[in-house]
């Protein structure tokens, strides 16, 4: 594979990080203001933001249609999400953000042409925003095939009642449709016995029990929550694609979406190292500048090989998606989910140590995007999961 930035990659790059440099950079402070006052509606800052990057060009550039999208390829998408990832409210600026994101490649592959125009339209125009419901508290919902929610059909409704957890934009005041899996069929093969359903979210009996923290963060105004479904009735044509092809469809959009995260925890990796050297260089200890201090050295000097080795690891799965299949890189996509996560916390947690105090305090940002990056070793399956999918094919390979 070539290391270099694809072609259109290079055309979009200046035109993102300009974006960043003059708008989205010294708006953060301004968003964080916004939010304190109003804690659960959108900062008027990020509608101003959003509608001048869509004026920029630079808006929906993860969906590889050249109409609704950019029409980029997963290596070439890369790269630009490593840069949205610098800042903890860039993705939502261009478009860019989960689940949105994994929930318009859902309908744009799979949904029907109705369910295109009521739900994909919008969510492309940046008018509403999504939720994904697969996660459950009573099972291990790393894997799929244990979901207990059921979809069971009655006339021209399904009937859904389940509990699901960890939903992202679960407080999003603009949040209308949830994509809800479950089980349709339990006596059928393993992974045809689910299904994903579209769920207006203020459908009855649809009732949001809780929000849930992150480490102590609630990630307003998008948030995380535990639903409840009790007798949730919707039209037959809200499932998506039939019958059983649940587990097909989220099997679909973890691929990319893995790229999407990893590259996005690079982006914050990076700026956590810029915070690093910026402070070794204007901090004095013990008589000398900590940038004069070889443990701070080898800090620094670690930083930069965890993240190269990131980098090139995450654009290598990119680049064997485009060529020959998220089915055939499925090692790749496995690793990149260990390796990433882990490497993005280690750099983080030094820049919070090089920090001082003042690293475990919301000034620097670096104790959010730490427990991102924790969590993220979470979402879309943990460590072992993925470890023991790197190792069966490991082992089958040299068997």
């Amino acid at each position: 594979m070539v290391v270099e930035q694809p072609e259109r990659t290079r055309a979009l790059m200046p035109k993102l990080m300009a974006f960043m440099a003059d708008h989205v950079y010294p708006s953060e402070a301004l968003y964080a203001e916004q939010l304190a006052r109003a804690r659960w509606q959108v900062p008027a800052v990020m509608e101003d933001l959003k509608q001048k990057a869509r004026a920029a060009g630079l808006w929906n550039l993860f969906l590889a249609d050249d109409e609704s999208g950019a029409g980029l390829t997963n290596l070439e998408y890369a790269p630009l999400a490593e840069v949205m990832g610098r800042s903890a409210i860039a993705p939502e600026v261009f478009n860019c953000s989960a689940p949105d994101v994994g929930n318009m490649e859902v309908l744009f592959h799979f949904g029907s042409p109705e369910q295109k125009r009521q739900w994909l339209t919008p969510l492309l125009d940046g008018r509403i925003r999504s939720a994904f419901c697969m996660t459950e508290p009573d099972v291990a919902s790393s894997d799929a095939t244990n979901v207990r929610t059921r979809i069971v059909r009655d006339g021209d409704h399904y009937v859904i009642n389940g509990r699901k957890w960890w939903i992202t934009n679960a407080g999003h005041p603009r949040c209308d449709i949830l994509i809800v899996m479950g089980k349709t069929n339990p006596d059928a093969p393993r992974h045809q016995q689910q299904s994903q359903i579209l769920v207006p979210r203020g459908t009855s009996g649809v009732k949001l029990v809780r929000t849930l923290p992150l480490f102590g963060f609630d990630d307003a105004p998008h948030g995380h929550g535990e639903f409840v479904f009790e007798n949730v009735r919707v039209p037959a044509s809200n499932l998506i694609a039939g019958e059983g092809r649940g587990f097909e469809i989220a099997q679909s959009r973890l691929g990319p979406g893995r790229i999407h995260h990893c590259m996005r925890l690079i982006g914050s990796a990076e700026r956590a190292l810029e915070a690093m050297v910026v402070r070794a260089r204007s901090r004095v200890a013990f008589g000398k500048p900590l940038a004069e201090q070889g443990a701070l050295r080898e800090l620094i000097a670690r930083s930069r090989i965890e993240i190269e080795q990131a980098r090139l690891l995450v654009l290598k799965t990119a680049y064997l998606m485009d060529q020959v299949g998220s089915k055939a890189a499925r090692a790749e996509i496995a690793m990149i989910k260990v390796a990433v996560p882990m490497m993005a916390q280690a750099v983080l947690d030094r820049a919070m140590q090089v920090h001082g105090a003042g690293g475990f305090t919301d000034d620097f940002g670096l104790s959010y995007a730490w427990a991102w990056a924790r969590a993220l070793r979470m979402a879309d399956g943990p460590d072992a999961v993925h470890l023991e999918a790197v190792a069966k094919l490991e082992l089958k390979k040299n068997g």
